[in-house]
């Protein structure tokens, strides 16, 4: 059975945590899929870890629906979720034009990086029938404003303005919400305090879901090993055991551990 935005509300109203993961290609998101991860995640980071640079900015709009449309032929019932890359969604118009793009070439959500100021968007997208995650924390495409990847909401305030923002975007219309390097108690709070699902990544183990950039579970990430990553491959014996050992500690909250969070 495909996996829906209802799937993962579902999961949130349970209790269960539920697995996301990168994928840019067919193969690896068959691989992934029939592995039981949830939702595949054609992450801007391709620019990365893809692409080699040293940032998400440089990707491009077409080269995000041509990701899109390799995961989707490969996809096995995972809920495709499309980063919208660096300034696709500037303006209300820009956002809806790209948008259904990303959705025309497979995707079933879009995902967009900021805070109050994409409740406008969000409310636009959503009333024409695109999904919406709203991710908040360490946005990548914004690593110039912060001065580099850094841990946010450390301080009480910044915390409290994080909720804030977390509820502000969910009324807009948001679907799902992703927290990526948080301090755990922090996103526990965001979890509670609004009814869409909650994803994390360096985030805690008391978010909804959990998600990785498939090559860091896998032990292949190039330069510095980011402090919630755990190589699921180095304790199995193939790429196949190693997508369902993930899953398997996402599911039972053996992962993310202590070593793997971020504290205030």
């Amino acid at each position: 059975m495909a996996v829906t935005i209802n799937t993962l509300r579902e999961f949130k109203q349970k209790g269960e945590a539920f697995a996301a993961l990168t994928s840019y290609d067919a193969t690896f998101s068959q691989v992934v899929s029939e592995a039981g991860v949830h939702v595949i995640l054609i992450g801007d980071s391709l620019g990365m870890v893809l692409q080699g640079h040293d940032s998400t900015l440089p990707v491009t709009m077409d080269q995000m629906v041509y990701h899109v449309s390799c995961v989707a032929k490969g996809n096995r019932g995972s809920l495709i979720m499309a980063d919208m890359p660096f300034m696709s969604y500037g303006t209300v118009e820009s956002a809806l034009e790209n948008a259904a793009e990303l959705m025309r070439a497979g995707a079933h959500m879009v995902k967009l990086e900021g805070t109050d100021w994409m409740k406008e968007t969000i409310t636009a997208l959503t009333e024409r029938a695109v999904p919406v995650c709203a991710h908040l924390g360490l946005t990548p495409q914004f690593v110039n404003k912060f001065g580099g990847y850094k841990v946010q909401g450390r301080d009480e305030k910044a915390a409290e303005m994080m909720i804030e923002h977390a509820c502000e975007l969910e009324a807009a219309g948001a679907d799902a919400i992703l927290l990526e390097c948080v301090p755990a108690p922090l996103a526990a709070r965001i979890a509670q305090a609004v009814k869409a699902p909650v994803i994390g990544i360096g985030a805690g183990p008391d978010t909804d879901g959990q998600i990785l950039v498939l090559h860091d579970m896998l032990g292949i990430t190039t330069g510095r090993k980011p402090r919630f990553v755990k190589n699921f491959l180095a304790e199995t014996d193939s790429v196949q055991e190693a997508l369902q050992a993930y899953v398997k500690a996402v599911g039972e909250r053996t992962f993310p551990a202590e070593e793997h969070t971020f504290k205030a």
